[in-house]
């Protein structure tokens, strides 16, 4: 798996955006998929998890009712629909991939074996 997060840009408060995670290997239905959020200063930290078919998904408690995860699994991509973003939302967001957990995605962070680069969200206005 070879994986890419992209749609990152500069957001309104109150505004959203879609981030995706693309596997140029085209396998990422084989995995879980893990969003986690870097801040400035701040440790890297768990948003949001899907399991490969999308029936079991997991959100931290701060993302909770604003973000979705969801997977395409013909296009083998897995997308981030955030919402009503909010300046603390302000990060590095990053998809991860898990073969373990691929029916029960885990908020672990160190159980995530395949990392994308990255995308930067600012929630400024």
């Amino acid at each position: 798996v070879q994986l890419q997060a992209c749609g990152g840009g500069l957001v309104q408060p109150g505004g959203s955006v879609r981030l995706t995670c693309a596997d140029s290997a085209r396998t990422l239905n084989r995995y879980a998929i893990g969003w986690f959020r870097q801040a400035p200063g701040k440790e890297r930290e768990f948003v949001a998890a899907s399991s490969w078919n999308g029936l079991a998904r997991y959100y931290a408690d701060s993302v909770k009712g604003r973000f979705t995860v969801s997977r395409d699994t013909w296009k083998n991509e897995a997308y981030l629909d955030m919402k009503n973003l909010e300046p603390e939302d302000t990060a590095v967001y990053f998809c991860a991939a898990d073969r373990a957990t691929v029916t029960n995605p885990t908020r672990n962070q160190y159980e995530y074996d395949y990392w994308g680069q990255g995308t930067l969200v600012t929630v400024s206005s």
